[in-house]
């Protein structure tokens, strides 16, 4: 069975849409990429920190779906790192109304000595500085490395964030971030730029529109599944990247054909994130719907069409 290390934030949330607000509710990269890898049945450890304010609850939560928590720190008389953010009506774009870092300020991650032979590990989004911390704790080089990373990392550690793409074997950004990572518009030619940098695999996530995959001359288009409401966009990048771990971890093969498959799972377990606020969605989510939207999203792609 394969072994995965997913490295992130668990944290709390309060988010509002048009569709309504939340008060303080479950969220972070590393609980939304651990709930997408859990349907992948691997041993996957999540790498993170907590206040003592975090109910335990929702550490049973991710426990009840075989995700290791013996790398995530509770720091008794901390608070947990907390988000909170409004979308506009198009839910593409957001403001961000406050983060507050608490413990995150001061998260040393530490692998457990049981997962530093990992075959994948799943940098969700962080400080660079702490993405490549846990690299140098794996006693194996893995199979595999998949960092998320965003905007901020762009315009505050730069020089940080170069340093560990060299490290990596696939990054998963949105498209506008690809944009501004090699100040190109084009998406073809941004991905060859990255992939100059040391990932040979690039993943540019387009929200509504899909995912495109880059491996030097390859490209994979997967379109996302029409969907008729989405009440949160919020953590759907990160299922998205934790289908996409997940599967690979499971299947223990990085060829392009079957990052393809990895793509597919990804995007199919993000178009449930965005149908509930938070993590609701995915906390109740069986194997039965996931197959039954994957022969959706197989419908939706698949055509016959005869070449004269």
């Amino acid at each position: 069975m394969g072994k995965l290390v997913i490295v992130g934030t668990i944290a709390f949330d309060a988010i509002e849409t048009p569709f309504g607000k939340t008060d303080k509710i479950l969220g972070g990269a590393a609980t939304f990429i651990s709930l997408a890898a859990s349907h992948f049945n691997v041993n996957a450890t999540a790498v993170s920190i907590v206040g003592g304010d975090f109910p335990q609850e929702y550490l049973d939560l991710l426990t009840e779906r075989n995700i290791d928590l013996s790398g995530v720190e509770i720091v008794k008389d901390g608070k947990t790192f907390f988000w909170s953010g409004r979308y506009h009506n198009d839910m593409n774009s957001r403001d961000t109304l406050v983060t507050e870092l608490n413990t995150l300020a001061d998260f040393n991650p530490v692998v457990p000595e049981d997962y530093r032979d990992a075959n994948v590990v799943m940098l969700g989004n962080l400080h660079p500085i702490v993405q490549a911390g846990v690299l140098d704790q794996m006693t194996e080089k893995p199979g595999l490395v998949v960092l998320d990373t965003m905007n901020f990392w762009m315009d505050t550690a730069l020089e940080d964030l170069h340093n560990v793409i060299k490290r990596v074997d696939v990054i998963t950004i949105n498209d506008e971030e690809a944009r501004q990572l090699t100040g190109e518009y084009s998406l073809v030619v941004a991905a060859r730029k990255i992939q100059d940098m040391g990932p040979k695999y690039v993943v540019i996530k387009k929200g509504e529109h899909g995912a495109l995959l880059f491996n030097d001359d390859n490209v994979f288009y997967a379109p996302a599944l029409p969907l008729e409401e989405v009440f949160d966009p919020t953590g759907a990048g990160d299922t998205f990247a934790g289908g996409f771990a997940g599967y690979l971890a499971k299947t223990n093969d990085i060829s392009f054909e079957n990052m393809k498959n990895a793509i597919i799972y990804g995007s199919t377990l993000a178009s449930f994130c965005v149908e509930k606020f938070g993590t609701e969605r995915m906390v109740n989510l069986s194997s039965e719907e996931v197959h039954k939207r994957l022969l959706q999203f197989k419908q939706l792609t698949q055509f016959e069409i005869e070449l004269e």
